[in-house]
């Protein structure tokens, strides 16, 4: 039977042509002195003859909702494609430009504002990606397999604790040559070997996963799509042996290798159907400390920071009190703001919060916006095991989305976020579950 489906797939740079701010660790002026390695939009375009899908990875610590709306726009008017059918998102790369001004992130003098111009590049690389998959479009097959991630990182508050190892890899290739035209996965671990002392652009070790599949899987031509699942709990850290491009690159290849072994027994189809649906939800608000009870939680985090550096505590250990520290000062700065009134503005640039499901055969993918703790996606995937969150998806959340947990010890996490929690979670869970139901998954 002659394919039904084709798939067009095509990558741009983004790297940044100038010295750029690198966004991701706070009270450092970090700009880039050169290029590791390069940041791409990678486009994967899918159509069955009904719904055409559109993904658009990128190598950006965050895609905000602003950009998302434009570029997705801008594809739409240059190929028909609905916007409701494109999925723009972010690798969340700590070692890229500065992409979205952050309410949380304005006490921190080292942040500058984001660069027009940066933006700019980075809204026509992810234009000139997705038009060119469209137009790149030809008969193709997939083929489905779950690799093991779990060599890249795992929970930061516990090594033990709630992950999600599983990395769903979707493989696109000519039905007669089978020559490989495109690789898409999701791995739900923050891409964060590098750290405040690296000034060189990277994509961190998904970049070298990337670069590893290509090399040795998939061809040097093949894009790879790279979309980073639930991961505002889950980190390198615990793994790690350096914070080193030598070691971003080991886990970068031991998650190619894992990935690789499941490519090479994959079983391929042209008849895939596809389909999509959507929601869009509003969020509960958090509630705010006063700003003296703030500063005295920034107080309380400082000193506990420089008892465990006196007392040379573990690197993990120092590393999660530094993390707790910059959360308090961030929920002063939030504090500060919800005084003057200053919070709506905030709010309303990231909500109504947009779920959007993208059915491929018998796998679902779901975009959520924002850093979202991976408990909410293992509650979709208890009763949904082919479905697959990908997060920071069409918009960010200026913070996180965490657990009850979270909240109650003060963590990081749970002092960086605009919105309430575990409530704000659950109603994301909530609404998929409702988006599947739907659509008969």
């Amino acid at each position: 039977m002659a394919s039904a489906l084709t798939a067009g797939t095509a990558t741009a740079d983004i790297t940044p042509s100038d010295s750029q701010f690198l966004f991701g660790y706070p009270h450092v002026r970090r700009y880039s002195t050169g290029v590791h390695d390069s940041l791409l939009s990678s486009a994967l375009f899918l159509f069955d003859g009904k719904a055409p899908l559109l993904f658009v990875a990128n190598d950006v610590i965050y895609v905000s909702r602003t950009t998302a709306r434009r570029v997705r726009d801008r594809i739409a008017k240059r190929t028909q494609i609905p916007a409701a059918n494109i999925m723009i998102t972010a690798t969340h790369t700590h070692s890229g430009p500065l992409t979205a001004d952050t309410i949380s992130n304005e006490g921190d003098l080292a942040v500058p504002k984001t660069d027009p111009r940066y933006v700019e590049r980075l809204e026509q690389g992810i234009v000139e990606a997705a038009v060119q998959a469209f137009h790149n479009a030809k008969p193709a097959e997939i083929g489905f397999a779950t690799a093991d991630g779990s060599c890249v990182g795992t929970n930061r508050h516990d090594p033990k604790g709630p992950s999600i190892p599983e990395v769903p890899v979707l493989v696109v290739r000519d039905p007669d040559s089978k020559a490989f035209l495109a690789a898409m996965l999701v791995c739900s671990m923050h891409p964060t070997v590098l750290h405040e002392d690296s000034t060189l652009v990277s994509a961190d070790f998904p970049g070298m996963a990337r670069q590893y599949l290509q090399k040795h899987v998939v061809g040097e031509d093949c894009p790879v799509v790279y979309h980073t699942g639930p991961c505002g709990n889950q980190s390198p850290r615990h793994v790690t042996r350096a914070n080193t491009f030598d070691e971003a690159t080991r886990l970068g290849q031991m998650l190619g290798r894992s990935i690789a072994d499941v490519v090479s027994a994959m079983q391929y189809s042209g008849d895939v159907r596809l389909a999509r649906a959507r929601a869009l939800t509003d969020l509960p608000r958090r509630g705010f400390p006063k700003v003296d009870e703030a500063r005295e939680q920034v107080e309380l985090a400082a000193k506990r920071l420089e008892t465990l550096r006196r007392s040379k505590a573990g690197r993990c250990e120092v590393r999660t009190a530094e993390c707790d520290w910059f959360g308090a000062e961030e929920t002063l700065a939030l504090a500060k703001a919800a005084v003057a009134k200053r919070l709506n503005a905030a709010i309303a640039s990231v909500v109504p919060a947009e779920i959007q499901l993208m059915r491929i055969g018998p796998w679902s993918f779901v975009g959520w916006p924002g850093e979202v703790f991976v408990e909410f996606a293992l509650m979709v995937k208890a009763s949904h095991p082919n479905c697959h969150v990908i997060s920071m998806a069409n918009g960010e959340l200026q913070g996180y989305l965490v657990t009850e947990e979270a909240m109650r010890q003060h963590w990081y996490e749970a002092m960086n976020s605009l919105f309430s929690s575990p409530e704000a979670g659950m109603v994301l869970v909530n609404r998929t579950l409702e988006l599947l139901r739907s659509q008969g998954v």
